[in-house]
């Protein structure tokens, strides 16, 4: 796990080379093992190493082949490397996954990138042709930055990266929209006009001057699994058993995040049987019991015989580390569990460089409440022509996520609101915090949306299988994987996610629906195939997760700071981007008696306008 940058010069600047040192430094926390740069006619790359797999020097990066001619920098994990270098008669001077890599792009240019089963963001250069092949892996675990002008072209792993390149700092409206919509940047956009983030499973070749985008995998409808629902229980615990032991090869200490959902517990259970000493890690919640869940944790633990550790959080510790965040991301992301998995990775890393985690599988095989309030909106029932019949006096009534009674009547307003929807708008529905973003920003910046919809589900219908195939397009790579790698990195913490092994993600595409969401039962093959694996406590039990108490901190600890960073008058004219009577509304439905989930909006703005003073004033 790594940092990479780089640029191609397609004129006679001067200057690319001073900010490639600049942008190389700017990733440190992703690499602070190594750090180095390579220059060579037109082409400039930097790579800072976080060191896995053989940790001595004869791995750094930038690695060039023994004539000197190709060059790559690497930023992943290879998990076949080894079955991979077999084919290949080389005499490798190290045994790391990058020299396998190296000699895989010599030998077979971008075809080799079908091979590949494990997780990367890598260019890779030709001297003699000058040319540069940038690829980013099949799901979009790691991510990829670019920018790309007439006098050249940048890329890095993260827009900080970018940032020390000289492009114009202005800011894409359309992109905006979308992030007040989503709460982050979805697909290839980028909050600064020039720049992209390079799609999952593609490919970007440089010729001369000549910029071509192409895919190398895409999410295209699959071949359905025609056996029994027994049988699929057991392929699915023999593929997940295969992809944790291929995921345990490192040269330094490994652990997982144990949470107690069954997710996480499913892969501590496999792990345990590759390393009988398996350090597992939770966070519990002193302040907020009714989102403690380490007993869960603990019971898994007992079970596989994990030294386990249980980091135990304050309200405190949560606000303690927004500075730390907002001071690393560099690009608005108001996902807010991105807090407790920032900590959860702080505390991790001072003990591991590596930790497995459970994230994926919720997207495949339909873990969240917003696939079963799908799934059962499909149906023709009499609860829903009730519930849709009831709909204006449910959206009436006081809704907020602080009471039992206000959460319920938010649900189901939510959910009423959601049956008077063709099955493609709900999508759209569900996957929105903000279904109305334009209210607060002057001009119509809507249309790149448009392409958003095509391009995350092509079809004019979804069923559920179609409905989960549009989350890992936009959801997964968007929020989920950008959340885990942000945060994990900025502790210089390597996350590996078993369940996004390729030949997993292939077998859970191709089940039935009925296989994933039946009934009240979520995720239902995945928790039937472990039943008899995990503690009995676990199977089909209700997960609360974690939510960050934000509607307390905007009302309390944050209030003056919001005030002045979200609701200043004078600096909402001045900045011209925002309604500013839209915006100051915030203010009294946040402090209301209904506030609804204004919390989700107000958090947004806040994290879109502090991120705005320290990378664009």
């Amino acid at each position: 796990m790594c940092g990479i940058t780089g640029f191609k010069n397609f004129s006679n600047r001067s200057d690319l080379a001073n900010s490639l040192k600049k942008s190389t430094d700017s990733l440190n926390r992703r690499g602070p093992d190594f750090q180095a740069t390579y220059l060579n006619k037109s082409i400039g790359l930097g790579h800072t190493r976080l060191s896995i797999i053989d940790t001595s020097s004869r791995a750094n990066q930038p690695m060039s082949d023994q004539s000197g001619r190709y060059t790559l920098v690497f930023n992943g994990e290879i998990y076949n490397f080894q079955e991979l270098a077999k084919d290949l008669s080389i005499d490798f001077k190290s045994s790391s996954d990058t020299e396998v890599l190296l000699y895989l792009l010599i030998n077979e240019g971008h075809k080799c990138l079908e091979k590949l089963n494990g997780f990367f963001a890598f260019a890779f250069y030709d001297s003699k042709d000058e040319t540069l092949l940038i690829a980013r892996d099949r799901m979009g675990i790691k991510p990829l930055h670019y920018f790309q002008s007439g006098e050249f072209f940048a890329f890095g792993s993260e827009l900080k990266a970018i940032f020390s390149y000289p492009i114009p700092r202005k800011i894409n409206k359309q992109s905006l929209y979308a992030y007040l919509q989503f709460t982050y940047l979805p697909g290839e956009m980028s909050m600064i006009l020039g720049v992209k983030k390079l799609l999952p499973g593609h490919f970007i070749k440089i010729e001369n001057q000549t910029v071509s985008v192409k895919p190398f995998f895409t999410i295209d409808q699959p071949k359905l699994y025609e056996e029994s629902y027994e049988n699929a229980q057991d392929d699915l615990v023999k593929l997940f058993e295969e992809s944790v032991r291929k995921r345990m090869i490192a040269d330094v200490p490994l652990g997982a995040f144990l949470s107690g959902g069954t997710d996480s517990s499913a892969v501590v259970s496999m792990a345990s049987k590759f390393n009988e000493n398996l350090s597992t890690f939770s966070i519990g919640y002193s302040d907020h019991p009714f989102f403690d869940e380490t007993h869960f944790a603990e019971s898994v633990a007992n079970k596989f015989k994990t030294n386990h550790t249980t980091f135990s959080l304050t309200n405190n510790d949560l606000l303690n580390s927004l500075d730390d965040i907002m001071t690393y991301i560099d690009e608005p992301f108001a996902d807010s569990s991105a807090i407790p998995t920032y900590i959860l990775s702080q505390r991790v890393s001072n003990k591991m460089k590596v930790a497995l985690s459970g994230d994926g599988a919720d997207e495949l095989f339909g873990g969240y409440y917003k696939h079963l309030a799908f799934h059962k909106s499909q149906k023709r029932t009499i609860t829903n022509a009730l519930i849709k019949s009831l709909s204006p006096l449910l959206s009436a009534l006081p809704k907020s996520r602080s009471t039992s009674l206000g959460n319920t009547s938010r649900r189901l307003a939510k959910y009423g609101e959601l049956l008077r929807l063709s099955s493609t708008e709900k999508y759209w529905h569900l996957a929105s915090f903000n279904t109305d973003p334009s209210q607060f920003l002057h001009g119509d910046h809507s249309e790149a949306l448009l392409h958003l919809i095509h391009s995350t589900h092509p079809q004019d219908s979804l069923d559920l299988n179609g409905f989960l195939d549009s989350d890992l397009r936009m959801v997964l790579p968007g929020d989920m994987l950008t959340k885990v790698d942000l945060m994990s990195m900025a502790n210089s913490l390597e996350v590996r996610v078993p369940f996004l092994d390729k030949d997993l993600v292939a077998f859970a595409r191709s089940l039935p629906a009925d296989y994933k969401v039946r009934g009240n039962h979520r995720k239902r093959v995945l928790q039937d195939a472990f039943q008899h694996i995990l503690p009995k406590e676990l199977h089909h039990r209700s997960k609360k997760g974690f939510e960050v108490p934000m509607l307390h901190w905007l009302r309390n600890e944050l209030s003056s700071e919001v005030d002045q960073i979200v609701f200043n008058e004078a600096y909402l004219e001045s900045q011209g981007i925002f309604v500013k009577n839209k915006v100051l509304s915030l203010r009294n439905k946040l402090y209301s008696n209904s506030p609804e989930d204004v919390h989700a909006t107000i958090w947004t703005l806040y994290v879109f306008q502090r991120w705005y003073k320290k990378w664009i004033e």
